[in-house]
């Protein structure tokens, strides 16, 4: 992980979900990130809805408040192709992402075919590519891309350049994926990475796993997960701190709890440095 760098980091949209986007980059801003990363539709449907993709007006006051802070957005949210979906019906997803100058998508695939599953990727590759955007296919336990194996997979059938990997550290964790896959990935497939902690207990269903995901993360390095092994394994790359917590959040405030968990995980991560440094 160490290098010339410097550490940047993003408030993820899950760590203040239902926050309107301009507020969220005031949130951000105030609290020191780099990045917001942001969410254009919504995974469920009590989540809050941002019609970021219909209303151009919506697009200009972004932009602006954008330039106005300093902040920049890393990635967007979410493309989800399943057995049924068309990658053209995401044309606009993209180009709105481009017109906010993200960096990078994130792409889910729960289609159990894999070359069904590749085809639709390198799809959503050849859009974003021209905008010099990546495309990043996030694993998560409770789909049928379970795993790190089952993403590297995919990508690996894409091979395109905009192609690669979101690790999120409570997905790798309770997908029991690979660190010796991990090291031998190239790191070029890894783009960015969803930092969190949790209970080093996993719920034991589908349905618990869920639950503790949307809202009942921890702050990195106050919880159960060996996170150093992974942070050390990975290139160093932004960190999207997504970590709900629905009652600390609750409790101390949104504001706070996102200027608390930048700070703590700026701890940790030191620490993990110091750690490399008297290793080698």
């Amino acid at each position: 992980m160490t290098s010339d760098r410097p550490l940047e980091f993003s408030l993820a949209y899950l760590t203040v979900i239902g926050t309107p986007p301009l507020r969220m980059v005031e949130i951000a801003s105030d609290a020191g990130y780099d990045y917001v990363s942001v969410r254009f539709n919504r995974v469920t449907a009590d989540e809050a809805e941002f019609p970021y993709l219909t209303d151009p007006s919506l697009i200009r006051h972004f932009n602006r408040k954008l330039r106005e802070t300093g902040v920049r957005v890393l990635d967007a949210e979410l493309i989800r192709l399943g057995p049924d979906d068309d990658p053209a019906d995401f044309e606009r997803f993209v180009e709105v992402a481009a017109a906010i100058g993200a960096r990078h998508l994130i792409i889910q695939l729960p289609d159990p075919n894999r070359a069904r599953a590749a085809e639709k990727l390198a799809a959503i590759c050849s859009m974003a590519a021209p905008y010099g955007m990546t495309v990043d296919l996030e694993f998560i336990p409770w789909t049928a891309t379970p795993d790190l194996d089952a993403a590297a997979d995919i990508v690996g059938r894409v091979s395109h350049p905009a192609a690669g990997i979101l690790v999120d550290t409570l997905h790798f964790e309770r997908s029991g994926s690979s660190l010796s896959q991990l090291h031998q990935l190239s790191p070029k497939l890894f783009h960015f990475v969803q930092l969190c902690d949790a209970p080093r207990e996993a719920p034991r269903d589908d349905e618990g796993l869920i639950r503790a995901a949307r809202t009942a993360r921890t702050i990195p390095g106050q919880g159960g997960l060996d996170l150093r092994p992974v942070v050390e394994a990975l290139p160093r790359v932004p960190y999207s701190l997504e970590v709900p917590n629905e009652v600390t959040r609750k409790d101390i405030g949104t504001c706070e709890f996102a200027k608390r968990l930048l700070v703590a995980t700026k701890e940790f991560l030191a620490l993990s440095e110091e750690r490399i440094s008297v290793l080698n």
